[in-house]
C-alpha cells in the first residue's frame, strides 16, 4: 500500500492511525502490570489516613494538578533540585494518580516535610506572604470549610475496591480504620486535610544528597 493511497483516503488513514497507536499503547503499557517495581509499594508507603485522604480530594477539586506535577524525573537537574527522581511503587494508592508534567508551580512530589505546618498554611491562604514573587491563588476559604466527615467512610470503602482491582499487594483499610474515620476527621477544615496531605508527599522515599 503506497503513501498516496493512504494520504489521500482520509477515513483508511484514521484507522491506521488507531491501529498502530493501540498496538503501541499496548506494548508499552502491558509489561508493566507484571513488573514487580510498578505493581508493589515501596517500603514506607501506606494508604492515605483518613485526613490526608480528604486533604487529596481538595487538592484534585482545587485543580492544584493543573500547575503541579508530582513527578520528579531521573535527571540530575530534577534530582539535585527536588530529590530522588519518582518510583512506580510510591503511586499505587493514588487513584487518580498525580503524575504529570506541567509546572507553573514547582513540583511537589517530595515537599512532605520541607516546610512547617504553618508556613504551608499561610502559603495556602495567601502564597505572597511567603513567596513574595508568586502567581499561585490565594485559597483563603479552605480554612473555613470543614470536612464532611460522614463521606469519609464511604471514600474509604471505595478505596478498597480500586486498590484490590490494582494491586495484589497493596494494604487495604480494615473495618476498624473505617469505623474510625468519621470520628478522625470530625471538625477538622479543608485546610487541615490538604496541609496533611502535602506534609506526607514523598517522605517514603528519603531525598538523594
Amino acid at each position: 500500500m503506497s503513501h498516496e493511497v493512504v494520504e489521500k483516503n482520509i477515513g483508511l488513514m484514521m484507522i491506521l492511525i488507531v491501529i498502530v497507536i493501540s498496538f503501541g499503547g499496548l506494548v508499552e503499557i502491558v509489561p508493566l502490570f507484571f513488573i514487580k517495581d510498578t505493581t508493589e509499594p515501596v517500603q514506607g508507603v501506606k494508604p492515605y489516613s483518613a485526613l490526608r485522604l480528604e486533604g487529596r480530594d481538595v487538592y484534585i477539586r482545587e485543580g492544584c494538578f493543573n500547575c503541579h506535577s508530582q513527578m520528579i524525573r531521573p535527571f540530575r537537574a530534577e534530582t539535585e533540585r527536588y530529590g530522588h527522581y519518582s518510583v512506580a511503587g510510591e503511586s499505587v494508592y493514588d487513584h487518580p494518580f498525580q503524575w504529570g508534567s506541567k509546572r507553573t508551580g514547582p513540583d511537589l512530589a517530595r515537599v512532605g516535610g520541607r516546610y512547617s505546618d504553618d508556613w504551608q498554611r499561610v502559603h495556602l491562604i495567601n502564597p505572597r506572604d511567603v513567596v513574595p514573587e508568586s502567581n499561585m491563588p490565594g485559597y483563603p476559604w479552605l480554612a473555613e470549610n470543614k470536612i464532611d466527615a460522614k463521606g469519609t467512610a464511604k471514600k474509604m470503602r471505595v478505596m478498597n475496591t480500586l486498590i484490590s482491582a490494582t494491586c495484589s499487594k497493596c494494604e487495604t483499610y480494615s473495618d476498624s480504620d473505617i469505623a474510625k474515620a468519621e470520628s478522625e476527621v470530625q471538625g477538622k477544615t479543608e485546610l487541615d486535610a490538604l496541609v496533611a496531605y502535602l506534609q506526607e508527599l514523598g517522605t517514603a522515599i528519603k531525598a538523594r544528597r
